[in-house]
Order: C-alpha cells, then structure tokens, then sequence
C-alpha cells in the first residue's frame, strides 16, 4: 500500500484498509500550507486505545505508556523509533519526519480509560516512542487534555522530551505535581551548534531545552536530562563532555543520565546515510564499532558513562530527587501496533 491517495480529496476510497492498519475507525490526511508544517502531512486518527501495556519481559521503571502521535518531525537522523514507521507501509527515512499520525482523541480516550473501575492509577510514561511535544502538538493541542484528565485523576505520569513547547503547559504540569508525582526529562546530548543543525534538525536547540529544565526548576518541578545520544567521534571528546555536563548543571537539572548512540534497525541505515554524506571519514570507525549490533561496546559505554560521573560530581549535579521515576534508554519497538506500539527491554544505563 501506498500513501499518494491518503488525502482529504481522495474522498476516502482507501480508508476501510487506512483503519484496518492504523487499529482506528476513520483516517483523514491534511497537509497545510504555513511554513512550520511544509511538506509534513497529518494522518489523523480515531484511536481505540490510547494507554499502552509495556510488555512483561521489560524491565522498563513503568508499565505503562501513552503515545498520542507516531512519527517525528524532529527529524533526528538516529531515532530508534524509525522502524515503527514501516509496519504502517512508511519508510523509516522521509516518512518517519513528515508522515505524522496523530491519534486526534486521545485526550477524550484517555479521560475514559482512567474511570474505568479496571484502571488502577498505574504510573504512565510518555515520550517513550516519538516526542509528545514535537511541531504537530502546537496544532492539535492534545497534551493539555492529557495532562488535564491525568491531573483530575491524580494519576501519576512522567514525560520525556526535546520539545521546548511542554512550557506552554508548565500551569498545567505544576497543578498536577501538586496532586500526584510527577517526572520530567529533557532530552540532551552535547551541545555543539553545528552538530545539532545537522543531525537534530527539528529540534530546538540545545540550549532552548536546558532554558526548559531551568524554568521547570524555578516553579518547582524537578527535571532531569537524559544526555543522549553520545556520538561516537562527535560528541564524545572529553572537552565536548564537560562542556555539555556543565550547561546541564547550569540549568538546575536534577539528575544526568548519559546514553551512547545505539543504531537498531531502520534507524541505523539512515544515521549511515547521514553519516556517509556529512562525516565519510568516519564511515570504517562506525562499522567496526558497531560491528556486534546495535550496542557500542561495552567497554565504550562504561568508559563515557565513567567520564559524565566524574563530570556530574564536579559540577555538583546531585542524585535524582526522591520520588521522581528514573529516566533509563528508550524501547526498542518490538513489532506492530496492536493497537498501540509495544516496546522491549532497554539497554542498562547508570543513573546519576
């Protein structure tokens, strides 16, 4: 199946097969002509399920999940969640960055399932798979629904992110920490302007996201920055390390958990076309790292997980504040929605 006829003025033909892909009733695809969403086309849905089970074999902090769009206009060249993209016929390159499906009554739904006398106020992770605060929420508006039925049922959550648009909800997210616990992490992994543009290009900028985690601390919600990707050869100079740990410590975070590139299927061919075009003499040393799989090794992992320690110490970055859940890798997405996206273990991190 293809995607050239999912369009408002295709007049639907193809949306009894749209829905049985999607695991939704009705699909509707609209692309708008205003410079922040050029070339990106929505592809909105009517969920039927919107808290997602983490399967049983993870040892993910949480067992729950809410994830109200799939794909990323972040654009970030090695997002693990690339993959997904193909089990709904999309590539995991240009369609994972401009192919969005939102899940148009998520908050609604959601509102739903945590009355339901089955729901019993587990913790729920969001942006666990694509960012909940990418380009496509400042349109749809669904994280304020979201966070409004978590809030009135003192449901605890936590939120990861790059997106600097979760301030427009900072009433929101205090209200609710005042009710229930709350976790948020802000997403980043060095802080070179260059290697951003290129390799992040969606995203705000380093140092918009780190303004994020300093205006959450000055209303008293504690934020913690999950540092990844470390690049290899990128980002990884020690300069480069203790010039990002100390724009961390500056903002006020809580906790820094570092995370090294890992390059699972789909997203690994893209980052190696990335990496061919913008860094070709590096090419060789990414085959040989990334030789056994997807892992650098291990020895890497703990000799870059060592320096941040060391660096976090230095800088006075302490542990992270009692009762906020503890940030570890993203999933690694297993197969098909049904009708949500499952996830599988992580990788083993230290948390700071």
């Amino acid at each position: 199946m293809r995607w050239e006829n999912l369009t408002v003025e295709s007049g639907g033909h193809s949306r009894a097969a749209d829905a049985a892909l999607f695991g939704a009733d009705a699909v509707v695809s609209r692309t708008f002509d205003t410079p922040e969403f050029r070339g990106i086309t929505f592809h909105e849905v009517r969920a039927r399920s919107i808290i997602n089970r983490v399967p049983g074999a993870s040892r993910m902090p949480f067992e729950w999940t809410i994830n109200p769009y799939r794909g990323c206009s972040h654009a970030c060249v090695y997002c693990f969640a690339r993959k997904t993209h193909t089990y709904l016929d999309l590539d995991s390159g240009l369609d994972f960055d401009s192919q969005i499906v939102v899940k148009v009554n998520a908050p609604e739904l959601l509102r739903r399932q945590l009355a339901s006398p089955r729901w019993h106020g587990e913790h729920i992770a969001m942006g666990t798979n694509v960012d909940c605060y990418q380009r496509a929420e400042g349109r749809y508006r669904l994280m304020p629904g979201i966070l409004s039925a978590l809030r009135d049922h003192a449901n605890p959550f936590s939120i990861l992110t790059k997106g600097t648009l979760i301030l427009r909800d900072l009433d929101l997210l205090v209200q609710a920490s005042q009710v229930t616990d709350v976790g948020i992490s802000v997403s980043v992994g060095f802080t070179d302007p260059v290697l951003w543009r290129t390799v992040e290009p969606g995203t705000p900028a380093p140092e918009r996201r780190l303004d994020v985690v300093r205006t959450l601390a000055e209303h008293g919600i504690g934020c913690g920055v999950l540092m990844a990707p470390v690049i290899p050869f990128l980002s990884d100079h020690p300069a480069q390390l203790r010039a990002t740990v100390r724009a961390i410590a500056a903002s006020g975070a809580t906790s820094v958990t570092p995370l090294v590139l890992h390059l699972r299927p789909g997203a690994r061919e893209w980052f190696m076309a990335w990496l061919t075009h913008h860094h070709p003499q590096l090419v060789r040393r990414y085959e040989r790292l990334y030789a056994d799989g997807a892992y650098a090794p291990k020895w890497y992992q703990r000799r870059i997980t060592r320096q941040v320690h060391e660096l976090a110490q230095e800088y006075g970055i302490g542990p992270a504040r009692a009762g906020m859940p503890r940030r570890i890798s993203p999933p690694e997405p297993l197969g098909p929605e049904t009708p949500e996206q499952k996830m599988s273990e992580p990788t083993q991190l230290t948390l700071i």
